[in-house]
């Protein structure tokens, strides 16, 4: 495998910025997206002869650890008017009828490439829409799913496929007719479909619970057993709306949290998306079970969710990552000043976290919650994911950082990044993408289909 040589004029290495640093690495834009980091030199003031020069702050590679790419097609419509997440979901209904495997990989092409020019390395695909309208199977049972792998090939980023079980409209009813697309019947019939998809480089392989209300109480142990025997991740959309703990207690005489613990849904493994409308006994089970929390606060607070308690779960245990979800913004960066400014507009208070704790939540801590443990850090033997952002714009100009993340959380967005580079290969260069020549045209291109 080749080497190539990057100086980052300003680096993260987790605990500060480092200035003149030189990365070695395997890969290359010929090489296989497991290209990895082989040597890390400080100290190094100038660009090395031969050595490709990265002008900026660079940081590790963000992870997107939930996203629904179709959900990007509602950006502009569902934002009209008033309402709550329950009339956007009929909305998303609309859209989620229209795709085929030809045109899902259109739109999550253009959403992934969208999802790179972010600096997104890495995406965790919460992937409910499996068959054709009306429930019955497309000759290969995953088009869907093996549409979306290479919709993220394409367009050069990781993707962890976490296959979606949803089987119940609510507790105890059968899937409404705009679900029957989501739907395989039963658990055992889930973990037989899902179980001929295969990992191959760039790709792992996930589970997700849709939701307490989506999967019979009877039936969550089954999707707890495939991913605990795979050692894959296991994710869950947890507490997001209080009338789902509402119907869960009623149904069930137990909080949504409760009853995944009864069935042995948590653990380190296991990551509850949202995790919004919890009891401290809620909290408590998350984290004495090391059970991570995926905050989503430009989808929270678009759908108008709720801010959930992100700094009670994490002092209990629960590791955080960081997801755009409906994708209303792509801006991994924003996620993480928002969960801080969200508790400080709910408690009047500031400094929650410090910028390097955000920082992780959207790296490394997010990469871990995707089964990509060993990306998400600037370190030798890391995959050779990295991001730099420009520190020259509008937004980011002024003292060179000399601390730490500030200048990276607290003051850019997407709009900064300049570079992306995934197993070695140089997927962003210069704010434009290497394969998808142009991003914008590409999603207005696979959005206009779907409404024509």
């Amino acid at each position: 495998m080749p080497l190539t040589t990057y100086w980052l004029e300003h680096a993260w290495l987790d605990t500060h910025v480092e200035p003149g640093v030189v990365l070695t690495v395997s890969g290359g834009d010929a090489g296989s997206p497991e290209g990895r980091i082989e040597a890390v030199r400080t100290g190094v003031a100038t660009p090395p002869p031969g050595a490709i020069a990265l002008h900026g702050l660079t940081i590790p590679g963000l992870s997107n650890a939930h996203s629904h790419a179709f959900h990007r097609a509602l950006r502009g419509t569902v934002q009209v008017g008033s309402g709550t997440f329950w009339t956007w979901r009929e909305v998303m209904y609309t859209v989620a009828q229209r795709l085929t495997p030809d045109s899902y990989f259109a739109l999550a092409r253009a959403v992934y490439a969208e999802m790179a020019l972010a600096g997104i390395t890495s995406v965790g695909e919460f992937h409910y829409l499996h068959h054709a309208p009306g429930g019955t199977p497309y000759a290969d049972p995953n088009a869907m799913g093996e549409a979306l792998i290479a919709a993220a090939a394409e367009a050069g980023i990781r993707i962890t496929l976490l296959d979606t079980a949803y089987l119940s409209s609510g507790f105890g009813a059968a899937p409404e007719h705009h679900q029957l697309r989501f739907t395989d019947g039963t658990a055992e019939k889930w973990a037989e479909r899902v179980s001929a998809l295969k990992e191959r480089d760039g790709v792992r392989l996930g589970a997700a619970i849709h939701s307490v209300r989506a999967v019979p109480a009877d039936q969550l142990a089954t999707v707890a057993h495939w991913a605990t025997e795979r050692h894959a991740p296991l994710h869950v959309h947890l507490s997001e709306q209080t009338a789902e703990n509402d119907a869960c207690q009623a149904a069930h005489g137990m909080t949504p949290t409760q009853l995944l613990a009864e069935h042995g849904v948590l653990g380190a493994r296991t990551t509850g998306v949202h995790n919004t409308h919890m009891t401290d006994t809620d909290i408590a089970l998350i984290g004495s079970t090391s059970t991570g929390t995926c905050m989503c606060p430009t989808t929270e607070r678009d759908l108008a969710d709720g801010i959930g308690p992100a700094v009670a779960l994490q002092r209990a245990g629960s590791p955080l990552s960081l997801g755009s979800d409906s994708h209303a913004v792509v801006d991994l960066l924003e996620e993480a000043r928002a969960m801080e400014l969200n508790e400080r507009l709910r408690t009047r208070t500031r400094g929650h976290w410090t910028a390097a704790a955000l920082l992780r939540a959207a790296t490394a801590d997010g990469h871990a919650a995707l089964g990509w443990q060993d990306a998400g850090v600037l370190e030798q033997g890391a995959l050779a994911d990295f991001v730099t952002i420009a520190l020259d714009t509008v937004r980011t100009a002024g003292p060179v950082p000399r601390l730490g993340a500030e200048t990276a959380v607290f003051a850019a967005t997407a709009s900064d990044v300049r570079h992306v580079i995934v197993g070695g290969r140089h997927i962003v260069r210069d704010g434009f993408h290497t394969s998808v020549p142009d991003v914008g045209k590409a999603l207005a291109d696979s959005i206009a289909a779907l409404r024509s």
